[in-house]
C-alpha cells in the first residue's frame, strides 16, 4: 500500500476558522472550476503521497484547527510566468482537535500519525472558540 502524508500551512493574516472559509470563497482563492487552492512556489516532492490520502492543515493563530483533504496538484503560471504549484483541496473545512503549532514559513509535510484527529461529526458545526483560546486550551490538553 503506498504511503500517504499531509501538509501544514499557516493560514496568514485570519483570525479564526471562519474567516479561513470566507477567504476561500473568494474568486481569487478558487481554481477555474471552482475548487479552493493555495498557490505556492514550490511544488511538493511528495505529490503522490499527498494525493494519496493527504489533506492541508491549517494553522491559525498558532493552532491547527481544520483541514481540507487535497485532490489534486495544478500547475499554475502567474501573472509573471513564474510557475508555482496551485493545492486544490475539497470545498469546506473539517474541525479538527485544537493543536498548538509554532510558527514558521511555508509549508511542512505532516505525517499521518503526527495529525490532529478529526472533532466529531456533531461538534463540525458548533462555534469555534478563538483560536488563542483554543491554544491555551490545548497546552493543558483539553481538546
Amino acid at each position: 500500500m503506498a504511503k500517504s502524508v499531509h501538509l501544514l500551512k499557516l493560514s496568514v493574516g485570519t483570525d479564526d476558522v471562519a474567516g479561513l472559509n470566507a477567504w476561500q470563497s473568494t474568486k481569487r482563492a478558487q481554481t477555474p472550476d471552482g475548487y479552493p487552492r493555495h498557490v505556492t512556489r514550490m511544488w511538493p516532492k511528495r505529490g503522490e503521497e499527498i494525493l494519496n490520502g493527504g489533506s492541508i492543515f491549517w494553522v491559525i493563530k498558532g493552532v491547527i484547527l481544520c483541514r481540507q483533504p487535497v485532490i489534486r496538484l495544478d500547475e499554475y503560471i502567474g501573472e509573471d510566468g513564474i510557475r508555482r504549484c496551485a493545492i486544490v483541496s475539497k470545498p469546506g473545512l473539517i474541525r479538527v482537535a485544537a493543536t498548538p503549532k509554532r510558527p514558521f514559513q511555508g509549508w511542512r509535510y505532516l505525517p499521518v500519525d503526527d495529525a490532529p484527529a478529526d472533532l466529531p461529526e456533531s461538534r463540525q458545526n458548533e462555534e469555534a472558540l478563538p483560536p488563542e483560546l483554543s491554544k491555551a486550551l490545548a497546552a493543558i490538553g483539553v481538546r
